[in-house]
């Protein structure tokens, strides 16, 4: 159905940064904090910085099974003339030793053992010879430190650990455990709305008639919401109708932090997305065309103080679109205002990538290695056809300055 007033052809379409950074001087997203369990806190970011509370190791404690010495009593140690030390004792684990190191003396020791007062090195089981129960001798020098592990070696107290917007990862809640925080204070996963535009999409389980295609983009966005820290909620498709579009993204709005559409923000009748945001009033649309291959038609909005979302209709598009706009704007909402993805992998160029005609291009490819050398391959095709993307391992980025790029170029490729 067609809508009054369509919008004519794209007349202001800058390059992806600026048309970020005019996005995001206009949204203000608030960071909500919730406490969870250790053991839930996986893949989460934090809400605070976080500081060691005590210095770790509490205790200084041995790095090998061995004998615990004074370094100064095996100075001239060796093979042909060992040091012979008496024995008085065992560390053993999971308690204060209660004896003490003297000048002459050494205490059996375990991994983890906390080292008795007057010990300053140990010396490892294999360069030692026991003679009888009471004497060990010992055929190597050790010094001042070796195979010890000093109390705050690890972490100081006070120290800054973790800051505040990094996601948790497997070491880190070990970290975490170490220092006994086993409740920790995290951004709440944002609500994202996702609608699907369009008459001709049916739902993915539909087979579709002729002229219609099932619906990629919501599966995909949300599983892409989900992996970057949010909530997916799913509204199912709104056909080009500009009532029930309104209606649509009126729930939307009042259930959720951030809004994405997919399809339905192109030029001319069908674009129900703009002309529904029009209707929300002040700030509304910030950007509407991008000079971006593939993602043109891509819209930048704040409705009612929510990000609002309109991404192209083909799945490579509202992929790339995504990662170029709706990502960090998430991340902004759990803390992250300058996201630290993984560096990009330097690769060879198998083929050509022609010129992308006035955009900032981002181009799929296929990495392999041949020859220890890692490569590149473009996996070319429109922005319709998903499997250019599943096929891919990353993308390469083309600068709008650069006629394409060529053959054996060195690139840089960010991965998956």
């Amino acid at each position: 159905m067609a809508v009054s007033n369509p919008i004519a052809e794209f007349t202001d379409t800058p390059l992806p940064a600026e048309a970020y950074a005019r996005f995001r001087a206009v949204v203000q997203p608030r960071v909500h904090r919730e406490v969870v369990a250790l053991d839930a806190a996986l893949g989460r970011y934090l809400a605070v910085d976080v500081f060691a509370p005590v210095a770790l190791p509490e205790f200084s404690r041995s790095a090998v099974d061995g004998f615990a010495v004074r370094a100064s009593d095996l100075t001239r140690a060796s093979a042909q003339s060992p040091g012979v030390l008496a024995l008085v004792g065992e560390s053993s684990m999971g308690r204060a030793p209660s004896v003490v190191v003297k000048p002459g003396t050494a205490v059996g020791i375990h991994t983890g053992a906390m080292l008795p007062e007057g010990a300053d090195a140990v010396a490892m089981v294999e360069w030692t010879e026991q003679r009888g129960s009471d004497r060990v001798a010992i055929n190597r020098p050790v010094r001042s430190g070796d195979n010890k592990i000093a109390a705050g070696e690890d972490v100081r107290q006070g120290e800054l650990l973790l800051r505040a917007g990094r996601r948790l990862r497997p070491d880190d809640l070990g970290g975490l455990a170490a220092i006994g925080m086993v409740q920790v204070p995290v951004a709440r996963r944002p609500v994202v709305a996702i609608i699907s535009g369009g008459d001709e999409i049916v739902p993915a389980h539909v087979a579709p008639a002729l002229g219609q295609v099932r619906d990629v983009n919501s599966g995909t966005l949300g599983a892409l919401v989900e992996e970057s820290g949010g909530v997916a909620w799913q509204l199912g498709v709104a056909p080009d109708d500009f009532q029930t579009f309104r209606g649509m993204a009126e729930q939307a709005l009042e259930g959720a932090e951030l809004v994405i559409v997919s399809g339905g923000s192109s030029v001319g009748s069908r674009d129900v997305t703009r002309a529904a945001v029009d209707t929300f009033g002040q700030p509304g649309v910030i950007v509407h065309g991008v000079a971006v291959r593939p993602g043109k038609p891509t819209l930048l909005a704040v409705v009612r103080g929510h990000p609002f979302f309109g991404l192209p209709g083909n799945p490579v598009s509202a992929i790339a679109t995504f990662r170029l706009f709706v990502r960090p704007t998430l991340l902004r909402y759990l803390g992250v205002e300058e996201p630290s993805g993984c560096l990009p992998l330097t690769a060879r160029l198998t083929s050509a990538i022609p010129p992308s005609g006035g955009r900032e291009d981002y181009v799929q490819v296929r990495l392999f290695e041949r020859n220890g050398e890692a490569l590149a391959e473009p996996v070319l095709g429109k922005s319709n056809l998903i499997f250019t993307v599943v096929r891919a391992d990353g993308y390469v980025r083309v600068p709008v300055e650069r006629a394409g790029l060529a053959t054996g170029e060195l690139v840089r490729v960010w991965q998956y």
